[in-house]
C-alpha cells in the first residue's frame, strides 16, 4: 500500500510555494514567446488583409488592360416604355429612330363549349408546330382536362388549358412562341367512327357541333375560334420595315438590339454612344483599390515620434518593399504610343503619403476628347516601359499574387516562424515540467529524512529524560 506523504510535514518547509516558485522562474521565457507568437500571428492577419486588398487591385486592372473595357457604350432610348434598348461593348456611335406597328402574338384557340367533365370521345389528335406533328392519344373516358394535360406533358409547343363558363367547358390552346412561323394547327388524324368531318366524337375539338332542333328541324353548328392569330412585330427605322418573330430585334442594326413594348404613336430616338461615365468609374475603381491596399501599409509601417509607437510592420523591409513597388508603379512613365506618359497627365496625381486623387475636371474631358489616348496609357502593350501603367501594375499583382509569389512567400516564411515558437514554448514548459518533478522528488526525500531524524531527536529527548529521573 503506498504511504501517505505531505510535502514539508517533516522539513517544515512551505515547499509547494518554493516548488511553485521555481518552476515559475523557469517557465519566465514563455512571456516573451508569448508575446512574439501574438505578434506573428497579428502579422500574419495582416499580410493577409493587404493580400486581400491587393487581389481586388488586381481585379480592377482587368477592365482597364482588356480590349472589352474600354469598348463600352452606353444605349438610351427616349421612350424606354415602348422600346428598350442595349448595345454590345465596342459598337459604333449611331442614331435612329423606330415606330412599333405591331407586337408579336402568340396564336391562341378556344373549342366549342362541351358539358362539364364529360368525356370527348376516343381518337387521335395532332399538334403541328414549325413542321413537327405530335400525336395525342385520347381514350375513351377522357374528359377536357385529361387531354389538356396529355398535350402539356407532350412537349408540343403549346400550351392547353380548360376554360369553364356559363356554356360548359372549352379547351384552349396557345403557342408558346410568338411569330407566324409558330403557328400550330390541330387536326383529328383518327377518329373511333372512323368520320374526322362529323362534328361527332373527337372531332368536335377540330370541326365544331352541329345540333338539329327537333321541332323545327333546324340545324345550328358552332365551330372552334381563333381567338388571336400568330404574329411578327412590326416596325419601321428610320422609315424602313422591319419584322421579327419575337418583339426583340437583335439583328436589325449592327451591335444593337432593341426591344417592343407598345405600339407607338410617334417615333422614338434611338441613340448609341460612348460610354465614358463606365470608364470614367473603371479608373475610379482602380484608384479606390489602390488607396486601400496603400492606407494599410502606411498605417502598418508608421512611427508615431508623439508616442513613441511603431506600427506592426515597421522596419519590416519586405513589407517597405512592396509599399515602394506599387508606388513605383503608378508614378511610371509609359512610352507607348499615347499622347499621355504619366497618370498626372489625365488628372491622377500622387499625394503625399503615396495616396492616389482623380481630379475628374481633368480625367474627364480627357476620355470625352481623347478615349483611345487615355486606352493607350492604362493599356498598350509592347516591352518594359512600353507597356500601359495598367498593364504593368496588373504584372505587379499578378507576380505578387502568384503560387510562387511574395504573399505566399511571407505566410511560408511567418508560419515556419510560428512552427519554431511552438517549439520553443514546448520546451520551456518540457523543462519546467521536469524541473517541478525533480525538485518534488528531492524536497519527498528531505521530508523523509527530516521525519527520521526529528523522531530520533524526539526518542533521545525522551531516554535523556528517563536517566535524569532515575539518577534521582
Amino acid at each position: 500500500m503506498a504511504g501517505i506523504s505531505s510535502q514539508g510535514i517533516g522539513s517544515g518547509l512551505d515547499v509547494k510555494s518554493i516548488v511553485s516558485q521555481l518552476v515559475a522562474l523557469e517557465r519566465k521565457p514563455l512571456e516573451k514567446l508569448k508575446v512574439q507568437a501574438s505578434t506573428v500571428q497579428t502579422k500574419v492577419s495582416t499580410f493577409g488583409q493587404i493580400k486581400s486588398l491587393v487581389s481586388t487591385l488586381s481585379d480592377t486592372l482587368n477592365k482597364l488592360t482588356s480590349v472589352t473595357g474600354w469598348n463600352a457604350v452606353a444605349a438610351t432610348s427616349s421612350d424606354s416604355a415602348s422600346v428598350s434598348v442595349s448595345a454590345i461593348g465596342g459598337t459604333q456611335p449611331t442614331s435612329f429612330s423606330v415606330d412599333v406597328q405591331k407586337l408579336a402574338a402568340a396564336k391562341s384557340t378556344a373549342s366549342v363549349a362541351f358539358s362539364k367533365n364529360s368525356a370527348i370521345g376516343q381518337g387521335t389528335l395532332t399538334l403541328t408546330v414549325s413542321g413537327k406533328a405530335v400525336p395525342i392519344t385520347v381514350s375513351a373516358t377522357d374528359t377536357l382536362a385529361n387531354i389538356a394535360s396529355t398535350i402539356n406533358g407532350a412537349s408540343a409547343g403549346v400550351t392547353a388549358s380548360v376554360l369553364s363558363d356559363a356554356s360548359g367547358d372549352r379547351l384552349l390552346l396557345r403557342g408558346n412562341a410568338t411569330g407566324t412561323d409558330a403557328a400550330f394547327t390541330l387536326a383529328v388524324s383518327e377518329d373511333a367512327d372512323g368520320n374526322t368531318a362529323d362534328r361527332a366524337g373527337l372531332s368536335r375539338l377540330v370541326v365544331g357541333t352541329s345540333t338539329t332542333d327537333a321541332q323545327t328541324g333546324v340545324v345550328t353548328t358552332e365551330d372552334p375560334i381563333t381567338t388571336q392569330e400568330a404574329a411578327n412585330a412590326a416596325a419601321t427605322v428610320n422609315g424602313i420595315a422591319v419584322t421579327s418573330a419575337t418583339n426583340t430585334f437583335a439583328n436589325t442594326v449592327s451591335g444593337v438590339t432593341f426591344n417592343a413594348l407598345k405600339v407607338t404613336t410617334a417615333p422614338v430616338e434611338i441613340a448609341v454612344t460612348k460610354d465614358v461615365a463606365t470608364i470614367q468609374g473603371d479608373i475610379d475603381a482602380f484608384v479606390k483599390a489602390y488607396n486601400e491596399v496603400n492606407n494599410v501599409l502606411n498605417e502598418a509601417t508608421k512611427y508615431d515620434a508623439d508616442t513613441k509607437t511603431a506600427g506592426l510592420l515597421q522596419g519590416d523591409s519586405t513589407a517597405v518593399a512592396l509599399q515602394n513597388n506599387l508606388r513605383n508603379t503608378v508614378q511610371s512613365m509609359t512610352s507607348g504610343s499615347s499622347k499621355y506618359g504619366r497618370l498626372a497627365d489625365i488628372g491622377i496625381v500622387q499625394l503625399r503619403g503615396g495616396a492616389l486623387e482623380v481630379d475628374a475636371s481633368k480625367l474627364t474631358p480627357a476620355l470625352e476628347k481623347n478615349t483611345d489616348e487615355v486606352k493607350k496609357l492604362f493599356s498598350s502593350t509592347g516591352t518594359g516601359s512600353e507597356n500601359g501603367v495598367a498593364v504593368q501594375m496588373k504584372t505587379l499583382t499578378t507576380n505578387l499574387l502568384a503560387a510562387d509569389g511574395f504573399f505566399n512567400n511571407k505566410d511560408a516564411t511567418l508560419e515556419s516562424t510560428m512552427k519554431r515558437n511552438t517549439k520553443d514554448q514546448d520546451r520551456v514548459n518540457d523543462k519546467a515540467t521536469r524541473l517541478e518533478a525533480s525538485l518534488n522528488a528531492r524536497y519527498n526525500a528531505l521530508d523523509k529524512k527530516m521525519a527520521t531524524l526529528n523522531a530520533l531527536n524526539a526518542y533521545v529527548g525522551q531516554q535523556v529524560t528517563t536517566w535524569n529521573k532515575s539518577e534521582k
